[in-house]
């Protein structure tokens, strides 16, 4: 889901619960037009622009997606369901955020051992390019934070800037430059950070620019991009931690496309390389713009949605 965060998150034990069965359109995994008499078993992933065209996705299967559903799909189903997606709406406020790692094809998920390996692979191949390596103390802070403190992010829409919500400093202040200078805000309890409550203080750490920019996974349209490649360049950085996710360090990227109001998926990457998926939700925008969606409204794209995109609107 997010940065440093999201790399570091990927050491995280994921869940094992049974995949629950998501009622909404899928393409085979095997494309049979491209099936090669010399290799039968071989499996294609199935060109986006034919899954669009041949399996669309109504505005009632986008309602049965959830950000607890989604989780349970295998990563080619969640590709798909991202590359029928446009961008909608660049996001603003507050969402909770959530991450899930990839599921083979047989619906398991990866163990926490492939995790790490993998981990240590792109680890190996993603710092290879990068000035100045990670020192260890700072990935364990880095891990921690992912798994146990980011609760999502805070989109400033007129800036194009957005911070993420750390729950709980008390890991990071050895590492925290200049820590009485930090940014804040209240948030409510319930809807963002699951909790029963009035509000609570959340911290405002590793920030990023927003822009509308090409997808790494399907270049038909565009995402909203959170880069964070330059944050340096934004008022109220500072090296440490925020340089973690920098160019100086893991050089996240971000991409999301809305699912429908109030509910983003998303995909991280660090150097370029792809690292997990993300979840974003603000259940104010879901509920309050649910029956327009339902009814066909037309959807307000801050970002270019393509010519597919355009011709399926009217139709």
């Amino acid at each position: 889901m997010t940065k440093a965060i999201a790399l570091a998150a990927l050491l995280a034990l994921a869940a094992t619960a049974a995949p629950a069965q998501v009622d909404i359109p899928f393409a085979p995994l095997q494309d049979t037009a491209l099936k090669d008499p010399d290799n039968p078993t071989k499996k294609f992933r199935v060109d986006l622009a034919k899954v669009e065209r041949a399996y669309p996705l109504s505005r009632a299967d986008r309602m049965k997606l959830t950000p607890d559903n989604v989780k349970t799909l295998t990563q080619e189903q969640v590709d798909q369901v991202y590359g029928r997606l446009t961008a909608g709406p660049m996001p603003g406020g507050p969402y909770a955020g959530d991450l899930f790692f990839a599921r083979g094809e047989d619906g398991r998920l990866f163990s926490r051992g492939e995790q790490e390996r993998e981990l240590k692979l792109r680890l190996e191949e993603i710092l290879g390019g990068v000035a100045g390596r990670l020192a260890g103390a700072k990935l364990e802070i880095a891990e921690h934070l992912g798994r146990r403190l980011w609760k999502g992010k805070y989109f400033d829409r007129e800036r194009r800037e957005l911070w993420n919500f750390i729950d709980d400093l008390r890991p990071l202040r050895r590492i925290i430059d200049e820590p009485a200078t930090l940014k804040y805000a209240y948030l409510p309890r319930d809807g963002v950070l699951g909790r029963v409550g009035a509000t609570e203080r959340v911290w405002l750490l590793f920030p990023a620019k927003l822009y509308c920019g090409q997808s790494l996974l399907d270049g038909r349209r565009e995402s909203v991009i959170i880069d964070y490649l330059y944050n340096d360049e934004i008022p109220g950085w500072r090296k440490s931690p925020d340089g973690l996710a920098g160019r100086g360090g893991l050089r996240i990227r971000d991409e999301i496309r809305m699912v429908r109001p109030g509910f983003y998926l998303g995909r991280a990457y660090a150097n370029k390389m792809f690292l997990l998926n993300f979840t974003l939700y603000d259940a104010a925008t879901a509920t309050r713009d649910e029956a327009d969606f339902r009814a066909d409204a037309p959807i307000a794209e801050t970002c270019w949605p393509g010519e597919q995109g355009r011709r399926a609107s009217t139709r």
